[in-house]
């Protein structure tokens, strides 16, 4: 089966069973259960020396005792028996793991997989309001959880009713009274479970919380080291930090003696069955009803069954911290935030003419809207400058022609469309973003300039170089284009990085640009030149611009001055200065 198979599986599993963590679990398994077939009967194979032993001791124990006429027949014959299973043993083991650690192992593959995918689809708005560390967690701890509940549930639990079903069975087939004995521990093993079993699941999903939140405030505090540092806080960072390391050491603290009471308790009292089962069948033996050999192995299967329930309710804690990472992996695989594209239209081609008509949006339908109206039409090839105080709406008007959100009343038209009702990844194939923090990735300048592009000629290549004011950067660096920067492009300046994703909008050569603040970032001279460059690009394409620099604004055909969620002025530079409104106001403040 391909992976790609089975991450759909994970999210069909995730939907019909959302409120089954283990009935989930099984279905994420579907087309390997002949994998734990075959584990299931080369693991029989493998511990089958675990039962034979006691019969084995036993068998050679009586026939000394009693002073059997074959006694060394007897002996030698068990020794050759019990030899050629412990010899299979290494063989069978292997095979027992390569299948078992097959199926887990692309399981948990693919389960990671599905949650990329799905993540993918999602809505930025999802993303905005989940944080990164949250998703982190979820797609390395809580993936591994599943990894090691997979593992304990087919070969830990597998193991497990193997050995007590075999011992059973054994028993029931030499003596049944000793048989119905040995039943008294299963009731026992399953009140124990009960009592502690909600405490547990509520102490695992408490514990998985306070881990999620602390993931994502240690990502928080890398992001914010240089403004902490920057502003001698350190120690106000690490008080943080050390209230919620507090907070999770307590919830594990509690976690832990749960368990340890768990585990104890149930404990004590399999041992004082143990004691009970030596007296009973060393009554049996003084009565005549048993051989005296048969003390050790009945002795030896009770110590098994008692081991193996022992193991089972050791095993109940990791399983249910499983079951709660699989709930928690359904936090994302069952949220229903996405992008929906299916069956929708594609554009192959875009003219550039926008339309807004009386566009609403507020974000979640909660709180106060944030665009109250806003009505505005752009012509193919204009560049539109957007303009106003902080929280006008400027950002949300981008992130609506970008279609990562959608009006919450009225419309936006690409082309006369209804950007709801278009496929969006073939809209955004002939636009580029340029976002006021530029983003980068580890990897060489090259690879970040042509990312995503599957072939890039060198032409290309050097004119978007040229054109983001790229080329005394290039020429200065050892290793050129294929100079390797790191983490968020973290060795380069402000300025550079800003020009490497202008070069990355540049070589897509597209219809519709948008600008948040690309210049900002940019000394004067650096800012010109790319101006002078960005002036040649949009020529005969559509782009929007946010700023607030005077000289990108002048090269606007039209701006739109934006003030509460509407658009309170609109013309070109000069008709904005001649009616001294808004925007005339917020030039004379700058000048």
């Amino acid at each position: 089966m391909k992976l790609k198979q089975t991450e759909d599986i994970f999210l069909d599993s995730y939907e019909k069973h959302r409120n089954h963590p283990i009935k989930t679990l099984l279905a994420m398994y579907k087309g390997k259960s002949y994998n734990f077939v075959l584990s299931t009967i080369f693991f029989t194979i493998k511990h089958s020396p675990s039962w034979g032993m006691p019969i084995v001791i036993a068998n050679i124990v009586n026939s000394v005792i009693y002073k059997e006429s074959n006694a060394f027949y007897i002996i030698l014959l068990n020794a050759v028996v019990i030899s050629v299973l412990l010899l299979l043993n290494v063989p069978m083991n292997y095979l027992h793991v390569r299948f078992s650690s097959s199926a887990i192992r692309f399981v948990e593959a693919g389960l990671r997989n599905a949650l990329i995918r799905k993540l993918q689809q999602l809505s930025i708005s999802y993303h905005k309001e989940m944080q990164s560390g949250r998703i982190q967690s979820k797609v390395m701890r809580d993936v591994e959880a599943v990894e090691v509940l997979s593992s304990q549930m087919f070969v830990g639990l597998l193991n497990v009713l193997i050995n007590i079903s075999v011992a059973l069975g054994i028993t029931a087939f030499r003596d049944l009274t000793v048989f119905l004995f040995f039943l008294l521990t299963i009731p026992v093993a399953a009140v124990a479970i009960v009592i502690f079993r909600n405490k547990i699941k509520k102490q695992n999903h408490r514990f998985r919380t306070e881990m999620e939140a602390t993931s994502a405030r240690v990502m928080e505090m890398e992001e914010m080291i240089s403004v902490t540092r920057a502003h001698a806080l350190e120690r106000l960072e690490v008080n943080k930090m050390e209230n919620q390391v507090r907070n999770v050491a307590e919830e594990g603290y509690r976690l832990d003696i749960i368990q340890a009471n768990f585990g104890s308790v149930s404990w004590s009292v399999f041992q004082l069955f143990q004691v009970g089962c030596l007296v009973f069948t060393g009554m049996m033996a003084v009565n005549g009803k048993i051989q005296a050999g048969d003390i050790i192995l009945y002795q030896s299967y009770f110590s098994s069954i008692i081991a193996q329930v022992s193991s089972l309710i050791t095993l109940f804690p990791t399983i249910t911290k499983g079951l709660e990472s699989v709930s928690s992996i359904g936090e994302v695989l069952n949220a229903h935030d996405i992008e929906d594209n299916q069956g929708k239209p594609k554009l192959q081609h875009i003219e550039g003419n926008f339309e807004l008509q009386n566009v609403r949006f507020q974000y979640n339908n909660r709180g106060n809207a944030v665009l109250k109206g806003l009505n505005m039409k752009v012509n193919s090839g204009e560049t539109i400058a957007l303009v106003g105080e902080s929280g006008a709406g400027k950002s949300t008007v981008l992130n609506l022609l970008i279609g990562f959100v959608t009006p919450t009343e009225g419309k936006l038209l690409v082309d006369g469309n209804d950007i709801t009702q278009i496929n969006l990844r073939s809209y955004r194939k002939h636009i580029a973003v340029v976002p006021q923090n530029s983003i980068l990735f580890s990897g060489s300048i090259k690879d970040n300039i042509t990312y995503g592009l599957s072939f890039v000629t060198q032409l290309q290549l050097e004119e978007a170089i040229k054109a983001a004011n790229l080329s005394d950067l290039i020429g200065s660096l050892p290793n050129g284009l294929d100079t390797m920067i790191g983490e968020h492009g973290n060795d380069l300046s402000g300025g550079q990085r800003q020009r490497i994703s202008i070069a990355r909008a540049i070589i897509r050569n597209p219809k519709v640009i948008i600008f948040d603040e690309a210049t900002s970032a940019l000394d004067s001279i650096s800012e010109n030149l790319i101006l002078e460059a960005l002036g040649k690009l949009i020529k005969g394409r559509t782009a929007f611009i946010v700023a607030h620099r005077l000289s990108t604004i002048r090269r606007a055909d039209k701006i739109c001055v934006l003030r509460d969620g509407v658009c309170e002025e609109f013309g070109t530079y000069d008709e904005l200065m001649n009616i001294k409104g808004e925007f005339y106001k917020m030039n004379i403040l700058q000048s």
